[in-house]
């Protein structure tokens, strides 16, 4: 008989104490059942063993209003051997009535109670069981007239039959009375409750689902205070398909004990799962547990592979197994159970010797090289040379497979098995599992299983290759990998093709340290030393930093003989995995040289040729050169989408973080891209990889300059004046360092740093030759225009910017032409050339929105707005000339009555360049003095508001560089000096 009772809960009692357990992914269910309990007869929750059902219902009683307001619950939970003994059903439902509602009934059924309940002798008449029902309904009745009533049975499947005609007779009969019921049943998946002849008509049935994935790892989380191995916990979200007792016995199993790795982690079952779920397959015969344990030892069964294996009638084995519901045969042959960790469960059940003889079968009958091998692992759990080689072969196998975790795995067990006698071995399969582990992004393992090596190894090239390793997990940290290098070029000597190793290595760490002399200097010796050696590979590789150096320090011609000369010792472009890289460095050359579509076509190609076979390094420098070439020819959209997948592949990398700052400067928004290109500054400054330190700072100041606000173009500024010191020690001179340098000359306009944005662009134009794509020509032309129309040159601002978006028109760069259109149109609109400026704004504004560029389709509608907000004015006379931002801005400090002093530092700018933009403000508004402007700006901004709210209502203006205009009339003729100093 089951301990729990039910009774009297003035204020929920029992429920309230068990409420709490968790509820993790069957909050909306309870809220569900908590309406039906209301308004209806009750609610029976049913699905298999472990699923949360007992949870609910305590749940469900805990917030009931039945139980919390002087109502009666009658709580039964009976337990499978309950089922065979006469009313324990009864017996404990009734434990907590009173007397006098057990008093009720009349003499004849109050007897026959008495007896079934074992307190008294059962009446000598043969009518005892209708009348034990007839004073069930008695008494539910008299309990109902003093209050609600609950009867909550967890567990109708066992409850014993004579219980359960008492309450069918009784339900039927309640129709009126406060009287609801909240029941539990055991059914198999997918199945339906069979026992609701138990309760009241017109009760609602709620299946109770399986957990997600993330809701099972919250709970096994949750329940060891801490996380198991990610492998570990996706073998237990397998196993588990969302039973949450089912997870947390596992949890607590894996946690104990280490799992098995040959399968990957094979979950120890715990004893109880184990008899819970196997009961009663245990009583099947030999043969059949037999047949049982082959299936679940497969990685694939089928009929076919255990005939195979040995099993002369494997069909009808398993037609027994059906019979119990523990396995089943579906078309094709194919074998599933019942339940993943039903499978678990048999497995785990068999003695070690039957899994190991089950293992060696099935290793003779499967022809697929990984599971073979396998197999034969787990039936050979001990060192051996043929295991060793069979799984050394089957990891090289999923590694050209595209399968990197496994081919890991495999070869570190190879490594496990190998004997001790055979330490060069053993090391050269360590070395080999390090490799694969980089490819499949587990740079952690790699480094560690390397570091084993290097520590262990008398083999003076055993340690080089360990090192070469640890130079590749570390990713793009490598500015302290000097002294790894160093170690061992020292163990290298008099081997050209370690040495050439070790030199490419050097190359490429100088490439992202910034030092290209040097970098340059160790690829074309690398190159020469693996040449000496025969190592093609080497060479190409070489080859190709080697291109990407010269094309940074601005010699495109050399740069493109050395990649040719690697694409022709590689056999072509399409000859193997050893051009992917040679490809992406010709795609990128393409998009520096403004050759888009060639670049597009290039990589989109040899994404769909790597994608299921490259490592993560190759897939994630693919994506970033796609996110690249895909905001360059306006695919804004696309790129958002190929950055999401970069961070899919390595989420806090450098690059990763590069290419999703970039790409939502280009679709997503401005907050957004500041955000992630903060980032990858930070993560590029922790690696001391300058080449993407220099990429993320770019970008920082693409995503500050999109707010178009002053205090936005300060930290513009801020960040490309270190993009401008870094190029320059890194001597770096490929097109996109002009663009950058245009960058921030627009920021320093915006500033009013007209001078210093000067020096800049002639810096830039002195590094123009005619080998320049027409892109950097034309954003310097964009800042030049910029440029002269902050100085008062408009005309010939807005010239040099139509010069510019010519040159762009004839160019596939939307991105870039959507820019200098707004530029231009901004400028226009300023010089009050309305029909012009709306003229490019609409081109502008209807571009940007066909290619997505978000960021630059909002700034487009705010200039619309501007120009409309002045036409609305009617301000638009002759004489009329509006200030800048960043004047309207300084102008409206020193009206309110700020110091130069305080303009600088509310506006991130020089003290100078506040002086400079008051003398530019005071000619323009036509005033002498700090109180005259003040008084200027006030009249502007009531003409302002009275136009945008003539009625003097809620009309919203903007700040006043947004929506001020301010006349020039009266403003004095001939040559004036004033006071901007204070």
């Amino acid at each position: 008989m089951h301990d729990d009772r039910g009774c009297r809960f003035p204020g929920g009692g029992r429920a309230a104490a068990v409420g709490g357990r968790s509820l993790t992914g069957h909050r909306e269910l309870l809220d569900t059942a908590r309406a039906e309990l209301t308004a209806g007869p009750g609610v029976l929750f049913h699905g298999p063993p472990g699923i949360g059902k007992s949870t609910l219902v305590a749940a469900l009683m805990a917030s009931s209003a039945h139980a919390s307001s002087g109502g009666t619950v009658l709580y039964c939970s009976p337990a499978e051997d309950d089922a065979r003994l006469p009313f324990v059903g009864l017996i404990d439902l009734f434990a907590g009535v009173p007397q006098s509602c057990l008093d009720a009934p009349a003499p004849e059924p109050r007897a026959a109670l008495s007896a079934a309940l074992l307190h008294g002798p059962e009446p000598a008449d043969g009518r005892s069981r209708l009348a034990v029902r007839v004073a069930v309904l008695d008494v539910l009745r008299a309990l109902a007239a003093t209050g609600p009533v609950v009867l909550v049975l967890d567990g109708l499947q066992w409850l014993d039959e004579l219980t359960a005609e008492a309450l069918a007779f009784a339900v039927r009969r309640l129709g009126g009375l406060n009287v609801r019921m909240v029941a539990t049943e055991r059914v198999s998946d997918g199945e339906q409750p069979e026992r609701l002849r138990s309760c009241p008509p017109g009760v609602t049935e709620l299946a109770v689902p399986p957990l997600t994935d993330h809701e099972v790892a919250r709970i096994v989380r949750a329940d060891l205070g801490g996380d198991l191995p990610p492998d570990v916990l996706r073998a237990i979200q397998d196993t588990a398909a969302g039973n949450p007792l089912y997870a947390l016995e596992l949890g607590r199993a894996a946690r104990q004990g280490p799992a098995s790795v040959a399968f990957g982690p094979t979950l120890p079952v715990p004893r109880r799962l184990r008899t819970l779920l196997l009961d009663r397959a245990r009583t099947l015969p030999e043969a059949v547990r037999h047949t049982l344990l082959l299936t679940s030892t497969a990685a694939r069964p089928s009929l076919a592979l255990l005939r195979a294996a040995g099993i002369p009638d494997p069909a009808a084995d398993l037609a027994e197994a059906e019979r119990l519901g523990v396995a089943t045969t579906v078309a094709g042959g194919v074998i599933r159970f019942r339940h993943p960790l039903v499978r678990a469960a048999v497995h785990a059940d068999a003695p070690e010797s039957s899994r190991r003889q089950a293992h060696a079968l099935l290793a003779q009958a499967v022809g697929e090289p990984v599971e073979r091998a396998r197999h034969l692992a787990c039936a050979r759990p001990y060192e051996d040379e043929d295991t060793a080689r069979a799984l050394m072969s089957a990891a090289q196998y999923a590694r050209r497979d595209g399968s990197f975790d496994t081919a890991f795995e495999l070869a570190g067990l190879a490594a496990h098995r190998t004997p001790g006698d055979r330490p060069a071995a053993r090391a050269d399969r360590l070395l080999a599992a390090a490799e694969y582990a980089c490819d499949a992004g587990r740079l952690k393992e790699a480094a560690e299983t390397a570091g084993t090596v290097l520590a262990a190894s008398a083999s003076a090239r055993l340690r080089v290759r360990a090192r070469l390793v640890l130079l590749r997990s570390a990713g793009q940290a490598l500015e302290g990998a000097h002294a790894l290098i160093r170690d061992g070029l020292r163990d290298a000597e008099g081997d050209p093709e370690a040495e050439a190793w070790l030199h490419h290595w050097a190359a490429v760490r100088g490439l992202l340290c910034g030092e290209l002399e040097e970098a340059a200097r160790d690829a074309r010796h690398a190159a020469r030393q693996a040449a000496a050696a025969g190592d093609t590979e080497t060479r190409i590789g070489a080859l190709a930093t080697l291109a990407r150096v010269l094309s940074l320090v601005g010699e495109p011609a050399a740069a493109d003989r050395a990649l040719e000369e690697a694409l022709a010792l590689a056999g072509g472009p399409d000859s193997g995995p050893q051009n992917w890289r040679l490809i992406r460095m010709r795609a990128i050359l393409a998009l520096d040289s403004d050759r888009v579509t060639e670049a597009r076509e290039q990589t989109v190609g040899l994404l769909a040729a790597i994608e299921d076979f490259a490592g993560v390094e190759e897939m994630v420098a693919t994506l970033v050169s796609l996110t690249r070439i895909q905001v360059r020819a306006g695919h804004c959209r696309e790129a958002l989408h190929t950055a999401e997948r970069c961070s899919h592949a390595m989420a806090q990398a450098a690059p990763a973080l590069y290419a999703a700052a970039l790409a939502a400067t280009a679709g997503g928004t401005a907050d957004e891209a500041r955000r992630l290109a903060e980032q990858a500054v930070r993560a590029s400054e922790a690696d001391g990889d300058r080449l993407f330190l220099l990429r993320a700072l770019a970008v920082l100041g693409q995503a500050e300059l999109l707010t178009g606000d002053p205090r936005g173009a300060a930290a513009a500024v801020e960040a490309l004046q270190r993009v401008r010191e870094l190029a320059a020690a890194l001597r770096a001179a490929d097109p996109p360092v002009l663009h950058w340098h245009a960058d921030l000359a627009e920021a320093l306009v915006v500033l009013g740093e007209t001078d210093e944005a000067g020096t800049v662009l002639r810096e830039a134009w002195a590094r123009v030759t005619g080998g320049v794509p027409e892109s950097v020509r034309a954003a310097l032309e964009r800042a030049e225009g910029l440029r002269e129309a902050a100085g008062g040159r408009a005309k010939e601002g807005a010239a040099r910017l139509r010069a510019a978006v010519d040159r762009l028109r004839r160019l596939p760069l939307p991105v870039e032409l959507v820019r200098t259109l707004i530029a231009l149109g901004a400028v226009e609109r300023r010089s009050r050339r309305r029909g012009a400026a709306r003229e490019v704004l609409g081109e502008a504004l209807e571009t940007a929105t066909r290619i997505g560029a978000a960021p630059l389709a909002a700034r487009a509608r705010d200039e619309l707005s501007r120009l409309d907000a002045g036409e609305r004015s009617g301000e638009a006379g002759a004489g009329r000339l509006e200030l800048t931002p960043t004047e309207a801005r300084i102008a409206e400090l020193v009206g309110g009555g700020a110091t130069n002093r305080e303009v600088a530092a509310k506006l991130f700018i020089s003290v100078k360049t506040v002086e400079g933009a008051l003398s530019r403000v005071y000619r323009k508004v036509g005033v002498r003095s700090r109180t005259a402007l003040a008084h200027a700006m006030a009249v502007a901004l009531i003409a302002s508001t009275a136009a945008v709210d003539p009625g003097g209502g809620d009309g919203q203006v903007g700040p006043v560089e947004q929506s001020v205009t301010v006349s020039q009339a009266g403003r004095p003729q001939g040559r004036r000096t004033f006071d901007t100093r204070r």
